[in-house]
């Protein structure tokens, strides 16, 4: 089933001038550390229990320390991903309750892995929807280098969760489409910006495309949406780069959405980017 959405009627043609800078809601590392598996889908029932490993590999020649804490986030309108020990705004949400880790300090011999295993304990009587959180490694300095003179890093790695409770439906929707231009870039571009919605209680990963289009409809770019997730009961900004900046004329930007249920969503829309000030 495919939905068409006119946009016209919706949002001006007009360009919003809004920054942001797109990036995956997945882990961060450092050379000589890794973390597997960064992200975990899993679906459970109330009152269910599962546990599983997570590896740290330690690639450098000394041993590193490696400190874990429980995480929430969301992502915010630019695409990144935002960690803290709590987001009261997230606590519908959030399963670091329901997260345990084991064990929760740890020393990575050099040039070997160490298994840390978590634990999902699921509350009896949760209702259908999705929730995440996330599991944070910092590394510490081991005790042989407590008190060294010098610049130590400390890095954090993180794995995210997602669990789905139930099998509530996927409520997506193309809430807007435009262009603007990227600010603060040594060289100033354009983008496009996919606006998606989630209404319902469960996460998607939309899939997809966004075609640029001239007055003739020859596609002139064709982008693929990012894996980024929309969480649930929000909207989420997709940022397409465009190689090159449009002339200030009219164009077409046509957008074709698979949120994961039962309908592909399309929507097309004219835009026309303002001449450049003199």
């Amino acid at each position: 089933m495919c939905a068409r959405i006119d946009l016209h009627r919706l949002f001006p043609v007009t360009v919003l001038a809004l920054a942001a800078v797109a990036a995956p809601a997945v882990a961060s590392g450092q050379v000589g550390m890794g973390l597997s598996p960064m992200r975990l889908e899993v679906g459970l029932a109330g009152g269910a229990v599962q546990s599983g490993p997570l590896t740290l590999t330690n690639e450098s020649e000394a041993p590193t320390r490696v400190r874990s804490e429980l995480l929430d986030f969301y992502i915010d309108e630019s695409g990144t991903p935002q960690f803290a020990r709590a987001y009261p705004a997230e606590a519908e949400n959030s399963c670091r309750e329901w997260l345990s880790l084991n064990p929760r300090e740890t020393e990575v011999p050099p040039k070997s892995a160490t298994t840390v295993r978590y634990t999902l304990r699921v509350p009896p009587g949760v209702p259908a929807r999705s929730f995440h959180c996330a599991a944070g490694f910092t590394t510490q300095a081991t005790a042989d280098r407590l008190g060294a003179v010098g610049v130590q890093t400390a890095v954090r790695m993180i794995a995210a969760f997602y669990v789905l409770v139930g099998d509530p439906a996927v409520e997506g929707e193309i809430e807007g489409v435009e262009i603007e231009p990227v600010r603060g870039a040594e060289s100033p571009g354009w983008r496009a910006v996919v606006v998606v919605r989630n209404w319902g209680p469960r996460y998607f990963r939309p899939s997809g495309a966004l075609e640029l289009l001239d007055e003739r409809d020859a596609v002139l770019e064709a982008l693929e949406f990012p894996s980024l997730p929309v969480l649930p009961n929000r909207s989420q900004r997709f940022l397409f780069p465009l190689k090159a900046g449009p002339e200030p004329q009219p164009y077409k930007l046509r957008v074709r959405v698979d949120f994961g249920g039962d309908e592909i969503q399309e929507a097309l829309v004219m835009v026309r980017p303002p001449a450049p000030a003199p």
